[in-house]
């Protein structure tokens, strides 16, 4: 395999083409530093928290779109050939491996919460000396909001409305993009767009029925990222998965708009399966968020 820069404008398939340095991964570092400061301030009520926090998604936002326009302009010169398309694949790949393990870390925390600390809190196991000096009289009980009601009193969010509601309308836009990405596959122009179109409003109803399911249950249910370990891993796990679904349905009117354009050919066309495989991922998590957050 050579591994030299493509000379401008060439498209000798020989090569394995090596991009100049460039300036966005420090930009997108900056922007997101200055997002997680704005977010965190924001959690603790600083007064400013929430301006730095759009100052940081907006940059971000404008970094990544001049960023992956970089990446569809050698693109379209045909700048990748075959072991760069495969180096793609397997960037996506391990990318998805990597989320895979992430939402792992918090169903972890849950489940040791739920399986270990709180029997260990009301008395089971070590001889309840735990129990004893720690928290005399607390009684574990899943949802809990912990030893001492941290948070005041909660209500859950019943599994079988919008969270139902939800599961359903993610799982018809993993069927509406695998039907769009054999659309594609087959040339079929108008397919291809109806339902790939359809995928991305079905993720914008998605992310709008979660926004009202969040703000029904920290005005009428108690129920807020302060309410024991119950509450914040709820909306750790939901509340991430929601960022995903975001990026996701971002990525898919991109795909759209570039179907559109008539960038992807049926043999030439990785950019749209990598976000049809981060789609499928984000639809099986919810599955796991939809069982062991809402039903169990």
């Amino acid at each position: 395999m050579a591994n030299a820069h493509a000379a401008p404008g060439s498209h000798a398939q020989d090569t394995y083409f090596v991009p100049h340095s460039s300036k966005w991964p420090v930009f997108a570092s900056v922007a997101m530093f200055v997002t997680m400061v704005g977010f965190a301030n924001w959690l603790n009520d600083v007064s400013w928290g929430r301006t730095v926090f759009y100052i940081g998604i907006a940059g971000l936002l404008a970094v990544l779109f001049k960023w992956f326009g970089d990446v569809i302009r050698e693109s379209l010169a045909n700048h990748y050939n075959k072991q760069v398309d495969v180096s793609f694949r397997m960037g996506m790949v391990w990318f998805i491996f990597s989320e895979i393990f992430f939402f792992a870390a918090f169903f972890g925390a849950l489940f040791y919460a739920r399986q270990f600390a709180l029997p260990w809190l009301s008395g089971e196991g070590h001889g309840g000396i735990t129990h004893e000096l720690l928290y005399p009289g607390f009684s574990a009980g899943w949802p809990s909001n912990g030893p001492r009601d941290i948070g005041g009193s909660f209500q859950t969010i019943a599994a079988w409305g919008l969270p139902l509601l939800n599961t359903l309308i993610l799982l018809s836009s993993g069927v509406t993009v695998t039907i769009a990405h054999h659309a594609l596959k087959a040339g079929k122009r108008g397919v291809l767009l109806l339902f790939l179109g359809a995928t991305v409003l079905l993720g914008g109803i998605f992310l709008y029925f979660q926004s009202t399911e969040y703000i029904h249950a920290y005005h009428a249910l108690n129920l807020t990222l302060g309410s024991g370990i119950y509450g914040s891993t709820f909306f750790m796990l939901t509340g991430f998965h929601g960022a995903h679904v975001t990026l996701g349905t971002i990525m898919l009117a991109v795909m759209w708009l570039r179907c559109a354009k008539g960038h992807f050919s049926k043999d030439n066309h990785f950019a749209f399966e990598a976000v049809a495989w981060y789609w499928h991922f984000v639809d099986v998590v919810w599955l796991g968020l939809f069982l062991f957050v809402y039903v169990l």
